[in-house]
Parts: structure tokens; sequence; C-alpha cells
């Protein structure tokens, strides 16, 4: 299988209106920035995002919530867009907030075919209606289910030919669990290098999991929130 691509083009082919994504990054970091702007650029609607944030209002996923492309996002953290509070206290964006190692542990359930598990976070809170509880040890667990989706959309610093992935330091994030849990993975990278080139002991995602991967051509390294001390 030749999983090797041209450019983000060419891997966004067969996304349509309506499918469920999963996006990697927390924050601006390791996000799959020429994936999204391609999605930006076929113009699909109706999508139901998972992705622990939704970007800033110019870049990331904010540029599909300002083209009104998200139907509904799945998400732990949200609090840089204005443009997603915006839509989202309109009524425009229907929204499932997900505490964060919840939402993790629901993408790696998916891809390892745990279908559900239980577990303590969200109890006595809004995250728990409408959920089965079962006490554990004498402590209450609501049960949560598995996510997958049609296509995971990740982004790796090194990726080989065979798909098989390094990321780099806190970049690496939500990507590896979303990595498995897609139906159809496809990875962006910085460097792409022959099959065979990378140590088995430093990959982070075996190739088994992605069926495209190209080289990404542009790359940002943004900062969220600039912090200095003052002189």
């Amino acid at each position: 299988m030749n999983k090797v691509v041209a450019n983000a083009e060419e891997s966004c082919k067969g996304i349509e209106d309506g499918m469920t994504l999963m996006l990697g990054g927390f924050g601006l970091c390791g996000i799959p920035e020429n994936s999204i702007a391609q999605l930006v650029k076929l113009g699909v609607k109706d999508l139901t995002c998972i992705s622990n944030n939704a970007g800033v209002d110019d870049f990331g996923l904010g540029l599909l919530l300002q083209k009104k492309q998200i139907r509904k996002m799945v998400s732990s953290y949200v609090g840089e867009n204005d443009e997603f509070e915006r839509q989202m206290l309109s009524g425009e964006l229907e929204v499932d907030l997900i505490p964060q190692g919840s939402l993790a542990e629901r993408c790696r359930a998916g891809g390892a075919g745990i279908p559900a598990f239980f577990t303590p976070a969200g109890f006595g809170t809004e995250v728990a209606e409408g959920k089965e509880i079962r006490e554990f040890n004498g402590k209450p667990h609501i049960l949560e289910m598995a996510l997958t989706a049609d296509f995971a959309i990740v982004k790796a610093w090194k990726g080989d030919t065979e798909g098989n992935l390094i990321y780099n330091a806190t970049a690496r994030n939500f990507n590896p669990m979303m990595a498995m849990a897609g139906k159809i993975t496809i990875a962006e990278v910085e460097e792409l290098v022959p099959a065979g080139s990378l140590d088995p002991n430093e990959i982070h995602t075996p190739g088994i999991f992605v069926q495209r991967i190209f080289k990404g051509d542009h790359f940002e390294k943004r900062i969220e929130q600039r912090t200095v001390r003052q002189k």
C-alpha cells in the first residue's frame, strides 16, 4: 500500500459534508494546519469536529468556525476563541464539553476497540446527566462512550513512507490517541523520510494506523499567549 500523497489536497480526498473528524493538537501546538487550510478550501460543512480545543479566531479550527463549516464541536477547552463563544451562546454551534482526561481516554478507547469505560471525572456535574452511574471502591463513576471518526487528521514531526510517526515533545498531546481512532488517518509531517530511517524505539504511532501521509509545505509556530517578565 502506497501511503504517501503529494499534498494536503490529495490527503483530504473523500472528506464530505456531515462527517466526523478528529484533529490532533493542544491549543496551537501540534495542529494539522495544512489539512485544516485544505478543509477551508474544500468548503465541506456540517462537520462534527473532535479536538481538544477550537484554535483561535484566525488560526487552526477557528478558520473553519469563521466559515460556519462546523456543526458540532466535541472539546475540552475552548477559552481562546471569541467566534466559538459567540456561536455557542447564540445556539449556532452544538457543543459537547468533556473533561480533558476523559476526552483523551475516549479517543484512546475508540482506537483500542473498547466501546466504553467508567470514570469518576464529571460525576455530580452536567457531564454526568443521562449517563449510567456505578460505584467502584465506594466511589461513583459515570459511563463514557468511546469516540471514533470518519477521518483522524494528525500532525507529526517526522514520518516515514510506511506511516510510522514521531511527535516532537508536547506536540505529541492528543495526536497518538486520535491517530488510532480514525477509519482513515491522515498524517501531515514536517519531515518525510524513507522507510527504515526511523529508530523503532522512538516511534510513537506505528504505521499500521496511518493510511495517508504527506510532507506539509507550511508550518507556523504560533504562541497563543505570550507572557514575559517586566524588566
